[in-house]
């Protein structure tokens, strides 16, 4: 039932992704009198539509994708004494065609965030001190680098006292990237190099520091010692073995390192302190074939949020500062790809954006709003890429001609859309087996 919950959300997704742009492309031909022979939701056979004007508005068999089809569109179309074909146009103006594909998806991934800001606004509570490292993994790249617990970061690469967001920007495009990092520890003032590992599952970089949150209890496992000793859903835990616990690894850390010896929990319920000892056992609760000593509770961080509402300025304002973030990290992950320096695990295909579809769904309309926000933006970026067959490669194409002043010849053209097919079938196979592989236990 789940997967075609998932399915659904996706099909709402995708097909206000495709309308939008596929709008773009429909107004601008329209704009410059260009005939517009069919308006496709999806590709393939026909399935169902209408006919208005010289247009057919049809639904296609394979609903993942869209077109819109123009007179004179392909090359070696018969058509070009037509004054109406696409290729009969001004260069500039099926640039300006090309273009508006990506460009409404941009101002969909604008507009989106802005009206939902107007309605719904949240954002982390600001912390009385920016930066402060709440724990470091151990043999991690800060770890290595000499950052410890209770630091704080000053800056990191040029930005003086960063949020936790910001350093998270940095830290994720900086896989194997050295980070210049300035920071404070008991009134001292320390410059540090942090190199980020990729993450071989998420193929993003890793640099092994985290910020400190309040945790509370998850899951708690049926059977094993945190349910037996009494622990519940939404218990605050404050402590273990003494150590404060602001992190979920530092309580992994402190149970898997009792070699098998009571764990005594400091815990905060419905406003009320409380002490609880739990006797840690060994288990292959990871399923990975290693046993390790565990209470069987998964710890959650909990972050303040504060809820608000952004007059139409702000929002707009808020909206456009959070896509041009987005689409810099984008553009960062790009720039480290083609640097071998991020992976391409990183890229989400059909499956798992039915996956975030649907749990984002269910969280709410806000979750949902803002996942149709960022896969806009990232549908825009990836058809801007100049990739043949996709609007970039079209509008790169169409640049060339006009710095030569005249047509690619026919081979030429035919021979790039082929190629172009090609990647991007290969595109399609790897993200679908990408998101396969995300889904297998790791191990």
């Amino acid at each position: 039932m789940l997967i075609f919950e998932n399915i659904l959300w996706l099909v709402v997704l995708i097909g206000v992704m495709i309308l939008i742009h596929e709008l773009g492309h429909f107004w601008a031909a329209r704009f410059f009198d260009v005939h517009v022979e069919a308006f496709s939701i999806g590709f393939g056979p026909r399935l169902f539509g209408f006919r208005r004007g010289e247009t057919d508005f049809r639904f296609s068999a394979i609903l993942f994708g869209g077109y819109v089809k123009m007179l004179g569109e392909q090359p070696g179309e018969d058509s070009t004494s037509d004054p109406r074909a696409l290729q009969s146009k001004p260069r500039w103006q099926r640039l300006i065609i090309a273009f508006a594909g990506p460009f409404m998806n941009i101002v969909l991934a604008v507009a989106l965030l802005t009206g939902m800001f107007m309605v719904k606004y949240q954002k982390v509570a600001e912390p009385q001190v920016r930066g402060i490292v709440g724990h470091v993994l151990a043999d991690s790249p800060a770890a290595k680098a000499g950052i410890q617990e209770g630091d704080r970061i000053a800056r990191i690469e040029g930005i003086d006292n960063p949020s936790w967001e910001q350093i998270a920007v940095k830290e994720v495009a900086g896989a194997y990237k050295p980070l210049t990092v300035m920071i404070e520890r008991n009134g001292q003032t320390m410059e540090k190099q942090v190199t980020p590992e990729l993450d071989d599952r998420l193929g993003i970089g890793m640099a092994g520091w985290v910020q400190p949150t309040e945790i509370r209890v998850g899951e708690v496992s049926p059977g094993l010692p945190a349910e037996k000793a009494g622990l519940r859903q939404g218990d605050v835990l404050l402590s273990a073995n003494g150590e404060a616990i602001r992190s979920p690894y530092k309580l992994q850390e402190v149970i898997r390192g009792t070699g098998g010896k009571p764990v005594v929990l400091e815990i905060r319920r419905e406003g009320k302190f409380e002490t609880i000892t739990l006797q840690p056992i060994l288990s292959d609760i990871d399923g990975d074939g290693e046993e390790r000593w565990v209470i069987g509770v998964g710890p959650r961080p909990h972050l303040e949020l504060v809820t608000t509402q952004l007059s139409l300025p702000e929002a707009l304002s808020e909206s456009l500062r959070q896509n041009i973030q987005s689409a810099s990290l984008i553009g960062q992950f790009l720039k480290g790809m083609v640097e071998q320096r991020m992976s391409a695990k990183s890229m989400s295909g059909p499956i798992g954006i039915a996956q975030l579809s649907g749990e984002a769904a269910r969280e709410g309309p806000s979750a949902f709003i803002h996942l149709m926000s960022m896969v806009s933006l990232n549908l825009a970026i990836f058809n801007l890429l100049p990739i043949p067959i996709l609007d970039g490669g079209v509008i790169v194409m169409l640049l060339v001609e006009m710095l030569m002043r005249r047509d690619l010849s026919l081979t030429v053209k035919e021979a790039v859309l082929k190629v172009g097919f090609v990647f991007l079938m290969m595109v399609v196979v790897f993200v679908i087996y990408n998101d396969i592989s995300k889904l297998l236990p790791a191990g």
